[in-house]
């Protein structure tokens, strides 16, 4: 029998939401242990799949939020699915990520979460190595530097990387010089990253022409934002909601510069009537920003900013509209809560895969990013329980984790079978395309 060797000196523990810190010997030796040194079976020591997750903290995000349901589906399905942290923190522990166990650095540099992307880079290499898993998901954008840095320090001994891709590619709101560099940047993603998903239909042909890859290497996988459980919890009726005079808008969502939450203030500001109200569900750098323009605005005493809270999606029942003002976007999770609660959406057209999840503006009105005069056009026109709830049910029950965890799998499965084609790095373009 090959002795399993210990995990090198000082790197990582296994720790519970509960902050109970095991000793390295057993996270690594016992529960992710592999032979170092030698030739590992083709799928985990026991023919079980080992996909191992990293994300910087529970911080509260989209793609994290996303990507801790995948982990909790995986290993509910039997798939050894370990979850890399690079810190601790977060509100996310109590809710989405509360009772799954991870694996993060023993020592921390102070200040990382100003710079947790060095950190990680700097940490994560150690622990794949010492875990060996089978496949790396990189859950968003967000991440793919990580990826690449990844295969650059491990090299042929890097097992192959899933990305997700998370948000639009075009950056149509950015400028032509910056556009200039990003897409050197994504060519670069191509070469070292194996396979990406895209989040719905209309990404394949952007990843392809942004990325530079073939289409066989992207998957469509509606992005597995819901479940059948939260789908129907989200459809019931609130019971005996409060009558009031005007509309309740609301929105979910980071307060930062991507979600450009000031035009929807100013949307608001100009389109909604005087008994309007809207209510702010998320955290952020730019609160203190948005809250002192809301007092300019003058409707600071019908916007509510609640901070982050628990299952924000489980309360939109309660209101009318859904609106969503970011300049790019890949596949909103908050749009399809919206659909799934069956209420009206006011969104920008953030990315190429909007039209589609909105059928075309059936199921809500596109505004082009960055109308502010249109944003308010839209509230004003807006009307509460004009949706078609059989549509909206549909389209929101093709995102559900049930079916977009599996067809992760397969793909992963899919994408080792061919682990012994060239790599990525030959016959690939590096061209960017402007």
């Amino acid at each position: 029998m090959t002795r399993i060797g210990p995990p090198p000196p000082g790197v990582i523990t296994n720790t519970s939401r509960q902050g109970i810190v095991f000793p390295a010997s057993h996270a690594i030796g016992r529960k992710y242990g592999r032979a170092f040194g030698g030739s590992s079976a083709a799928i985990g020591v026991d023919g079980v799949l080992r996909v191992l997750t990293f994300l910087h903290s529970f911080e509260p995000g989209g793609v994290e939020r996303i990507a801790l349901r995948l982990v909790r589906r995986w290993r509910d399905s039997g798939v050894d699915a370990p979850l890399f942290l690079g810190r601790t923190d977060g509100a996310m522990a109590r809710d989405v990520g509360a009772g799954l166990d991870f694996v993060t650095p023993r020592r921390r540099w102070p200040g990382i979460a100003h710079w947790e992307t060095i950190w990680m880079v700097a940490t994560l290499p150690r622990a794949v190595r010492a875990m060996r898993p089978d496949m790396l998901f990189c859950a968003g954008n967000t991440y793919a530097f990580v990826a690449v840095m990844l295969k650059l320090i491990l090299g042929r001994n890097c097992p192959p990387i899933v990305a997700k891709i998370s948000n639009n590619l075009d950056r149509t709101d950015a400028s032509w010089f910056y556009r200039f560099f990003y897409r050197i940047w994504l060519r670069l993603q191509g070469l070292a990253i194996d396979h990406f998903v895209g989040m719905e239909k209309p990404m394949r042909a952007e990843i392809v022409q942004c990325v530079g890859v073939s289409p066989a290497r992207v998957a469509i996988i509606p992005d597995p934002a819901l479940s059948e459980a939260q789908i129907m919890a989200l459809r019931t009726p609130v019971a005996a909601r409060p009558p009031v005079a005007g509309r309740r808008f609301v929105t979910i969502a980071r307060l930062a510069p991507q979600k450009n939450l000031a035009l929807m203030l100013r949307g608001f500001a100009a389109g909604s009537d005087p008994a309007d109200t809207l209510t702010l569900f998320g955290e952020g750098p730019e609160r203190p920003a948005l809250e002192a323009l809301a007092v300019t605005l003058g409707v600071a005493d019908r916007v509510d900013f609640r901070g982050y809270v628990t299952d924000p999606a489980g309360r939109l029942g309660a209101y009318d509209m859904l609106l969503l003002s970011s300049d790019y976007e890949g596949v909103p999770a908050v749009i399809l809560e919206g659909l799934a609660a069956n209420i009206g959406i006011i969104a920008t057209d953030c990315s190429r895969s909007m039209a589609a999840l909105l059928q075309q503006g059936t199921l809500g009105t596109l505004v082009p990013v960055g109308d502010a005069a249109g944003f308010a056009a839209a509230i004003a026109q807006a009307r509460p329980g004009a949706q078609d709830a059989h549509r909206t049910l549909h389209q929101a029950r093709r995102f559900a984790i049930e079916q977009g965890a599996d067809h992760y799998l397969r793909v992963m499965h899919s994408v080792l079978r061919r682990r012994a084609a060239p790599a990525p790095l030959c016959g690939e373009p590096v061209l960017p395309l402007l």
